[in-house]
């Protein structure tokens, strides 16, 4: 279904202009650039620390609501599109999760209507198009990205302009610090000798992208978001089933031993939910018989036997017997 939104900006609770937005204007706004790409830094123990005070500087800037402000079944729908498509093109984790980022930022300070669900397909995409420009190598076109599901598919120029207003709404700052910037150094510090690192992060990325749609983690740092999850994922080994919030907490100045078990154990309660239920196998029915009733049916069938036969035995003296008469 194709649409044109060129309409129904105006209906948008942006607060932007949108005669600048679709009049090509914004010439003096700066062009997309790689350098606004960020990579994750060196493990250490100078950029960690570095990391969690502009978590907190960031944090701060955003001066984010309760998450109860966001439509929680609009979001998990979105995020859950953002996930297949990830799927769909084999994207890095991080870039979905850059664009979930995103999409909860835009919305903290311009909440969207509903309108049958566009503006937040709208923004999905837009956001899922800046995320694989700053992570991925090869990016699909704008068309293609509209892939697995999508309800409505929009013209690029529509999606274009989408993203300069996501742009603008974030004023530009698409560097974020996310949970995976934390985890090999967490993972280091469960297993210094690096056996099992690999197995760590891997796990760790895997239950951040099972546990992204809940609003819930928007209460959360992301250094306690990666704490948490290097912890369940260290805890499925029998090596590092000892390994507990207070262990987690002196991996880096900031950590707080408190918020790190909340958040463990929220995401305990969702992996629990979401483990797939053993099916109950249903075996064939098949008709139980009492002895009474066996010995009931024998006693019939031998009754229905010997009456047949009977009956056989008669007809054919029967027969004996006229062949006789006609014979004499």
């Amino acid at each position: 279904m194709s649409l044109s939104c060129s309409d129904c900006f105006s209906d948008l609770l942006c607060g932007e202009d949108s005669s600048i937005i679709f009049s090509g204007g914004g010439d003096d706004l700066p062009e997309y650039s790689s350098e606004l790409e960020s990579q994750p830094p060196d493990v250490d123990e100078e950029s960690i620390a570095g990391l969690l005070e502009d978590e907190i500087d960031l944090a701060a800037i955003d001066s984010r609501p309760s998450h109860q402000s966001i439509d929680a079944s609009a979001r998990a729908e979105s995020v859950a599109w953002i996930l297949k498509v990830q799927r769909y093109y084999g994207f890095q984790p991080l870039t979905a999760y850059l664009s979930v980022s995103y999409f909860d930022r835009f919305l903290y300070s311009h909440p969207l209507p509903k309108l049958n669900g566009w503006p937040f397909q709208l923004l999905s995409v837009a956001c899922l198009s800046l995320a694989a420009k700053m992570e991925e190598p090869l990016v699909p076109s704008l068309l293609n990205l509209q892939v697995e599901g999508a309800k409505f598919i929009f013209e690029p120029k529509n999606i274009q302009r989408m993203e300069l207003l996501v742009l603008r709404v974030l004023d530009w700052r698409l560097r974020s610090i996310v949970p995976y910037c934390y985890l090999s150094f967490f993972a280091v510090k469960i297993d210094p000798t690096g056996t099992y690192t690999g197995f760590l992060t891997s796990r760790a990325k895997e239950i951040i992208l099972s546990t992204i749609q809940e609003t819930s983690f928007l209460e959360y740092r992301p250094s306690c978001i990666a704490a948490a999850t290097i912890l369940c994922a260290a805890n499925d080994l029998p090596n590092f089933s000892f390994i507990t919030a207070q262990h987690a907490e002196s991996w880096s100045d900031g950590l707080h031993k408190d918020t790190i078990m909340c958040c463990y154990q929220l995401i305990r309660q969702i992996m629990l939910k979401n483990r797939p239920k053993k099916q109950i196998k249903v075996l064939p029915q098949l008709r139980v018989m009492t002895r009474a009733s066996i010995t009931s049916s024998d006693s019939s069938s031998s009754s229905s036997s010997s009456s047949s036969y009977k009956r056989r035995k008669l007809n054919n003296n029967s027969w004996a017997d006229d062949d006789k008469r006609i014979s004499d």
